[in-house]
């Protein structure tokens, strides 16, 4: 008996962290059509991108300290330690999310993920070009059901936003295109 009543309150603390998570709106996966288009050519796919939790604030404010202190090698150095959080995925390949925080933007949620690896090189990127450009990174901006849009280079380099974020500094063709799609039911 004595087990039990001991048993109950880890019961009860798990419940209510999955709870917590769940109205936080993760874990979660998102699916997007992915359009990129480079002079007639135009390359359409479907890309998942799987957040299990957003990252922690301290290693957040790890992460942007060092970008602020040392640049977009400071950012490297602070996210390659850090566990993995999710992954983006396309039908050939999968990079893992290292990083993924929101922030508000009038009625919406501005979503930024970061993977420490390219997931993509396109064919116009010069080879020379591929050199520093070492993250997959995606902006969303979404509604309150996870619909909306945004942008994602498949090998990009980061910079500072003015809200204490990240954002897409330099990529190395025109981003991909990203229309997320409602959650079927």
């Amino acid at each position: 008996m004595r087990r039990a009543l001991m048993a109950m309150p880890a019961a009860a603390l798990l419940f209510l962290s999955a709870s917590t998570q769940a109205a936080d709106g993760y874990p979660r996966t998102i699916v997007a059509n992915a359009k990129a288009t480079s002079g007639a050519t135009t390359i359409t796919s479907i890309v998942q991108i799987r957040i299990d939790r957003l990252v922690e604030p301290a290693r957040r404010d790890r992460v942007i300290k060092g970008l602020k202190q040392n640049g977009y090698q400071g950012f490297m150095d602070a996210i390659r330690p850090l566990p993995a959080i999710g992954a983006i995925k396309t039908q050939n390949a999968e990079v893992v999310v290292k990083y993924a925080w929101e922030t508000p933007v009038a009625d919406k949620r501005r979503l930024v993920v970061v993977a420490d690896k390219p997931l993509f090189f396109l064919p116009d990127d010069k080879e020379k070009g591929r050199a520093g450009y070492q993250l997959t990174v995606v902006q969303l901006l979404l509604d309150d059901h996870f619909v909306g849009s945004g942008l994602m280079a498949g090998a990009a380099r980061v910079k500072p936003s003015p809200d204490e974020g990240v954002i897409l500094e330099d990529y190395t063709v025109t981003p991909v295109d990203l229309t997320v799609l409602p959650v079927s039911k």
